[in-house]
Parts: C-alpha cells; structure tokens; sequence
C-alpha cells in the first residue's frame, strides 16, 4: 500500500515544521513565512547512499594530507580575491542576487579560463543547451572544457557528475531542481534543502567544486531555508541597481578565506569587466567646489577605496525633521548628528538632512565617522571642502576622534590619487610614514576638524 501524503506547513527562514498555518512562525517570529508542502513518509528522502558512498572512517590531524592544497585560478582577479585567492578544490559556493544582475553570466565567464585545463560541466534548470550557446558566443566562450547539461533531476544529475568526474560543477539555478521521493514542487523549502545536502555530499565525497546559483527574495536575501547558507562553505552576494553598470561582489560568508573583501565589476554588452581601480570609478564626475561633499578611505578587506559621501542640509517645512540615508547606517547618522549637536554647537533639530554614499557602495567601518560629519557641517554651513582633502576617523559621543586601523594603507591610497590634505586621527600620525606631496592633519576632535572647512 502506497504512504499517504501528509500537509505541512515550514517555515523558509528556519525551517520550523507544523500541521497548522499560521501567520508569524512560533520558531523564529517571522511574518507570512509559513509555507504550505505535500510530503510522503518515506525514509528515502533522507537516505543518499545510493547516490553517494563515502569511506566512513576518523583520521588524527597527523594522518590528514594537507600538502596538496590546491585552487582553482578563474581568470577574474576580482573574484578570485572574494573566494580568498581562488576556488578551493572539493568546496560548495553559493552565489546570489537580483535578477539580470549577472550571476549566470560570471559563472559561464570563469568557464573560458577554466575550461582550459579542467573540465567543467553547467547545469541549467532555466535554459535550454542550445540557449547557452547563444549566451557563450555573446560572451565569446568557446572552450573544449565545457560540458552543457539541461536537467533539473537532482538524482540525474548527481549520478551525471559521478560519470563524468568533472572538477568543477556549476548548477543554474538551485531553485529549479527537485527530488523524485519528495512531492513538493521545486523552489520550496524541503527541494532546496535535500538537493543542497546532495550536492554538498557530492562535492566532499569526490573532491569536486560546485557552484550553486540562488534566487533571492523580495527582502533581497536568498530564497528558501535559512539553513541553506549554513551547509555550503562560502555564500557570496551580487549587489548593484539594474539602471547602472557597476556591480558589487561581496562574500557574506567564506570559510576559507576574508568576508571583508569586495569585487568591483562594471556590465558591459561582452560581459562582465573587472574594475582594477574602484577608487577612481567612485569619484568619476565629482563635483568642484559644491558644500555638502566630502571623500572618505575605507578598507574593504585588504583594499583601501575612496568614496565620495554628500550630505543635503536644508530647513525643514514640518514640526519633525526627515532624515535619510543611502550607503550608510540611518542610526549611526542619527548618533553623528548628535554628537555634532551636543559636542560641536552645529544644531541640526529644524533641518531636513540627507547622506548618500556615490557608486552604490554602503559605508559600514566607523571610520566613514569623520568623513561624514564633515559632509553635514558643510552642507549646513553651505561652505565646500577642498577638492584635494580627504577624512578618516571614528567619532566617540564625547567628540573625540579615535585611532583607526590601517592608516598607514589609507594615507598611501590618498596621495598615489593625487589628494594633497588628509585630516585623519592625531593618534595614527605618530605611526604613519608622510608619502611625499600630501599634508597630514592630526585632530583629536571632531570640533577642532570642522574648523579647517
């Protein structure tokens, strides 16, 4: 006698499983993330043996090999510096983002360098071969290397990478896959789920690099359970407007190597093209002598990147001042604007006031503190800041300005772009070495900073 199909209702944010629906998940408290699935009481849903057989054995730290440590270069110095310096053999990334951001195209870019010395096989649930193709020729990928397989059977295909034994696998999309012992349909919670855990045994099992592309939902994070971001061994994310051409790689989670590094790329109608200098890509267009504007230095991993901040102080025509930012934390303004208030005598309480950070990058280092404040005072006094100055430094709610790291890097990224002045905090002075043609400005207060403007 066949099982019988039971209802259920899961949460996609933690999975949390119950017979009754409900508006807010009794698990972790979210709203209308309850979703409806068919499930059968079989116990093949949980059973891979025989897609996957491993040695089931303990090894001491003195008899795991480590010597043949090995990545896998893309091509693309951009990614690979998100990945830690590579594509770690036998590791599962997940890759996300908007629709039409680029995710698809990165992935059949890093093919052509690749394909050269490893074999590749793409999976695609969206499209067919024959579209592919069309997509490689527009991004000129003609490698032998590449294997294009159009399947959403996740028991196929693993049996497909057991076959062919590639050395990288990439699946387009992980939304679009299913498993045969399980009813719901592809997309849903338990899908995503137990196809993730098949390829993830895959890829451990057999050594074998696998990239999973993921959708994301209306809040922008990734579709389906909270639980998929915690089984592969790095989570990268693709940022950017779809009305401009530069797009932000960031990993939010690498377990083998920084998340504090960033990918710049600019879209283009051959692909996607590596940014070398982000610096000078944020401050294209800038303009000369406007109050409001000043340049702040922040290190994105090991890469200092100077970005352009404007702050828009005008009176206010309501009892309550609006406030707004864009590329920065609203309460970390809100706190600036009080220090600034209560510390630096510049009164902020019947203004409108507006922060936006240029090129799409979001300010999260306190040291964009000073960088900032100064940006705010200019834009109430209506007086511009020099076009050769930048400003680095965290702001206490004392006012003072406290050290920063990497001051050193932040200093020499200004003067090789050619700034003349840095206001920076008087403790990094002591450390720094003065490069040639710039002039550095110890503060120790966010008062005594605003009297250079």
């Amino acid at each position: 006698m066949a099982p019988k199909n039971r209802t259920v209702y899961r949460c996609s944010e933690c999975g949390y499983e119950t017979y009754k629906w409900a508006g807010r998940c009794p698990g972790c408290g979210q709203f209308n993330t309850m979703n409806e699935e068919v499930i059968q009481k079989s116990p093949s849903v949980s059973s891979h043996s025989n897609i996957i057989t491993g040695e089931c054995k303990a090894f001491t730290l003195e008899e795991i090999n480590s010597t043949d440590e090995q990545r896998y270069y893309t091509g693309l110095k951009e990614l690979d510096r998100v990945l830690g310096g590579g594509i770690v053999k036998g590791s599962l990334v997940l890759l996300g983002g908007d629709p039409g951001i680029g995710k698809s195209t990165i992935m059949l870019q890093i093919c052509q360098h690749l394909g050269k010395q490893l074999k590749i096989l793409y999976v695609s649930g969206e499209e067919s071969a024959r579209q592919i193709k069309i997509r490689a020729q527009r991004l000129n990928v003609d490698t032998d290397g590449l294997l294009i397989m159009s399947q959403t059977d996740i028991e196929i295909i693993t049996e497909q990478i057991l076959r062919i034994m590639p050395d990288i696998v990439i699946i387009d999309s992980i939304q679009t896959m299913s498993h045969n012992n399980i009813t719901s349909s592809p997309g849903s919670v338990v899908q995503v789920r137990e196809c993730t855990n098949a390829l993830m045994r895959t890829a451990k099992n057999n050594n074998i690099s696998i990239f999973v592309i993921g959708h994301v939902n209306k809040d922008g994070a990734i579709a389906g359970p909270k639980v998929l971001e915690h089984i592969v061994d790095a989570v990268l994310y693709f940022e950017g407007e779809r009305n401009l051409s530069y797009r932000i790689l960031r990993a939010v989670k690498n377990r083998y190597g920084s998340t504090n590094e960033i990918g710049l790329f600019e879209m283009r109608d051959a692909g996607l093209f590596e940014v070398e200098n982000p610096s000078l890509m944020l401050l294209s267009g800038r303009p000369e002598h406007v109050s409001g504007t000043c340049i702040a230095c922040v290190m994105e991993g090991s890469r200092p990147i100077l970005a352009e901040v404007q702050g828009l102080v005008t009176p206010t025509g309501f009892g309550t001042p609006r406030r707004m930012a864009t590329g920065f934390d609203y309460n970390r303004m809100s706190l600036l604007l009080a220090v600034l208030e209560k510390r630096a005598g510049y009164y902020f309480s019947h203004h409108d006031t507006y922060l936006n950070v240029i090129g799409g990058l979001r300010l999260d280092e306190p040291a964009a503190d000073l960088s900032v404040s100064l940006a705010l005072v200019s834009g109430l006094k209506d007086k511009p800041i020099d076009d050769n100055t930048i400003a680095f430094g965290e702001v206490g709610l004392g006012g003072e300005l406290r050290a920063v790291t990497k001051a050193q890097e932040r200093v020499s990224e200004a003067a090789r772009l050619g700034f003349t002045r840095c206001i920076l905090p008087k403790q990094n002075l002591k450390l720094i070495t003065k490069p040639e043609g710039i002039e550095l400005i110890g503060i120790k207060s966010v008062r005594e900073a605003v009297e250079f403007l």
